[in-house]
């Protein structure tokens, strides 16, 4: 069974950064397109960015470009995002999961998510 662990959240002043990291167990990660999502309170869940199994391409959403970057250690089977200029917008939980990319967009593989990581953007 996938299992994926996230951390790396916390409370951040606008401007700041933070660095999440998912850690990925149960799955043959090194062939695995990953994404991360958000949810905010009272919103269902988005797409903020994914990267494919060998690195060689990145995707991200329209509010994200140019201040989260995504990453992959397939080595350590983890996942990771650096989030530069946060906002208070950007306040979520944070997931990621395995994907497929069809029908025009990365669809989360596993019905199973993480417990995610809390980012708050406050000052």
């Amino acid at each position: 069974q996938v299992q994926l662990v996230e951390s790396g959240g916390g409370l951040v002043q606008p401007g700041g950064s933070l660095r999440l990291s998912c850690v990925v167990s149960g799955s043959f990660f090194s062939i695995d397109d990953m994404s991360w999502y958000r949810q905010a309170p009272g919103k269902e869940r988005e797409f903020v960015a994914a990267i494919t199994w060998n690195s060689g391409s990145t995707d991200y959403a329209d509010s994200v470009k140019g201040r989260f970057t995504i990453s992959r250690d397939n080595a350590k089977m983890t996942v990771s995002l650096q989030m530069n200029s946060l906002k208070p917008e950007d306040t979520a939980v944070y997931y990621c999961n395995q994907v497929s990319f069809f029908n025009g967009a990365w669809n989360a593989i596993n019905d199973y998510w993480g417990q995610g990581t809390q980012v708050t953007v406050s000052s």
